[in-house]
């Protein structure tokens, strides 16, 4: 078979839309060409692609290869999509099955040496799979964040060999299990820790019973970042879909968080309201 189509996500803000991935081998001279609105890092993914085929013990096909990323309107951005067209390469090359990747859908970097590294966005990229019922394979270090879904089924590898010998059935991959924390909900800073400051305290109990917004007003040193830090303890349990839309932002800006931890950001008291909202640039590493 010359042709392969392979599912992967792109991202969108907080969104994850469907990518394929087709990939066309033809004959002619020796070329990669990707087509598609891929930006540089996409660009860039054949000479990792290539490099990670081979060292990984497969041929690269020796023939002409045209990729592209369909929808072709959508601008295609990051390395998450290196996994996904090494398969489809493979796939299209014969050197796996055609039916091998039906269902499932990739997202991972490529080292050159075949090892899958960590994207960000995973949470996202998750939640548009689990919509559509789609098992997801991640390389390790995204698994336990994507197993944060209820019911979803995630794949964790860390070589492109382990992602092939699974689609081929010779070593297939346990379903990643996420670890049952302890610390969830629980918060670093309490109101508890907070002492004397009756009626601030009692302005932080009012507002988090009834809902309400408060400002603390003050020269710098009375404690008021220290009491707004421990509001969130005193705040109910955020639910699961609250959960998951804190964490996908989290997860696209690849900031640490503590899954099921109510937010809280203190910025310098000089930012505009530009920066307050992100300042219109692209989060990156």
């Amino acid at each position: 078979m010359s042709f392969a189509k392979i599912y992967t996500r792109g991202l969108l803000g907080l969104h994850a839309p469907l990518i394929e991935v087709e990939v066309h081998l033809s004959q002619g001279l020796p070329s990669l060409t990707i087509v598609g609105l891929p930006e540089a890092a996409v660009r860039e993914s054949k000479d990792r692609v290539r490099s990670a085929i081979i060292n990984s013990g497969f041929q690269f096909p020796n023939k002409r290869l045209t990729i592209n990323l369909a929808p072709a309107d959508l601008p295609k951005d990051g390395s998450r999509l290196d996994l996904p067209i090494a398969l489809g390469i493979l796939i299209a090359s014969g050197q796996l099955s055609e039916h091998a990747a039906e269902g499932l859908e990739f997202v991972g970097e490529l080292a050159l040496d075949g090892h899958l590294r960590p994207i960000t966005g995973i949470l996202s990229i998750a939640i548009a799979c689990q919509q559509l019922g789609h098992p997801l394979i991640v390389p390790q270090q995204n698994a336990a964040e994507a197993a944060q879904l209820p019911n979803f089924e995630v794949f964790a590898a860390g070589h492109l060999n382990e992602v092939c010998a699974h689609l081929a059935q010779q070593t297939p991959i346990t379903a990643y299990t996420a670890p049952i924390s302890s610390s969830i909900g629980q918060y670093n800073f309490d109101l508890a820790d907070v002492k004397g400051q009756l009626r601030p305290r009692r302005a932080l109990e009012i507002a988090a019973a009834g809902g309400h917004s408060l400002l603390f007003k003050g020269p710098p040193g009375t404690g008021k970042t220290l009491l707004a830090s421990r509001l969130a303890s005193i705040l109910p349990p955020l639910n699961m879909q609250e959960n998951i839309e804190v964490a996908s932002i989290y997860s696209i800006a690849n900031s640490q968080h503590h899954f099921g931890q109510r937010p809280f950001r203190a910025p310098h008291h000089t930012a505009s309201a530009i920066a307050l909202v992100g300042g219109g640039c692209h989060l990156q590493k």
